[in-house]
């Protein structure tokens, strides 16, 4: 049976455009002449492990079937702890992660019978895979350390004030909490994010 390709999209808030990709995901996979078999979209930091589409999409492939991406780190900006998870459960599943910023992986989209070819192939994307995670771990870091050090200097210059509440989207929430409705309802409903959510529901406990 012939692999499928999956093409999973991922934003880090639901003020970012998850589907920015799409147009050069499609491009990618008709100049290579491959159709992809359905798509999965969501709006989660890359620093997570829980992602319900990721594992919707790991749980539906099957040994063979390609997992495409922009980017490494739409995949994992993830620690080194939480990567080796997640590539222990990729690889258990015999699944392919086919990149846009990584050429060594487009290899992985042709079929060859040649079993120290494919094996070289996925020895040398393997480690490229692995660096690339490594880096985008990285460059998460320092951005939340820059994030920090910043939010750091305007608090001692009396210049911080902390983003602003919406209450309108607070009030919306709390209804709906009170309603009984499901995190998953809100998200879809309101747009907003399972943080905002929780932060929501403390202080309605309080």
């Amino acid at each position: 049976m012939s692999h499928r390709t999956y093409a999973y999209l991922r934003a880090s808030t639901n003020e970012q455009d998850v589907m920015r990709s799409q147009k050069d995901l499609k491009a990618f996979a008709e100049l290579q002449g491959c159709n992809i078999a359905s798509w999965f979209c969501e709006n989660e930091s890359g620093a997570k492990l829980a992602r319900p589409e990721l594992f919707r999409l790991l749980d539906i492939a099957v040994a063979g079937d390609i997992i495409l991406v922009e980017q490494v780190d739409r995949i994992s900006r993830l620690n080194q702890s939480d990567w080796n998870t997640l590539r222990k459960i990729i690889n258990d599943k015999q699944l392919r992660i086919v990149a846009l910023d990584l050429p060594t992986s487009y290899q992985l989209l042709k079929s060859t019978d040649d079993e120290f070819t494919a094996r070289m192939l996925n020895a040398v994307n393997s480690m490229m895979l692995d660096m690339l995670a490594a880096i985008s771990r990285k460059d998460y870091e320092d951005r939340r350390r820059r994030q920090e050090q910043g939010i750091a200097k305007a608090k001692s210059e009396g210049k911080y004030k902390g983003r602003p509440i919406n209450k309108k989207l607070h009030e919306n929430i709390t209804r709906l909490l009170v309603d009984g409705k499901s995190y998953g309802y809100i998200e879809n409903m309101l747009g907003c994010s399972r943080h905002t959510i929780r932060k929501v529901k403390l202080l309605i406990e309080k």
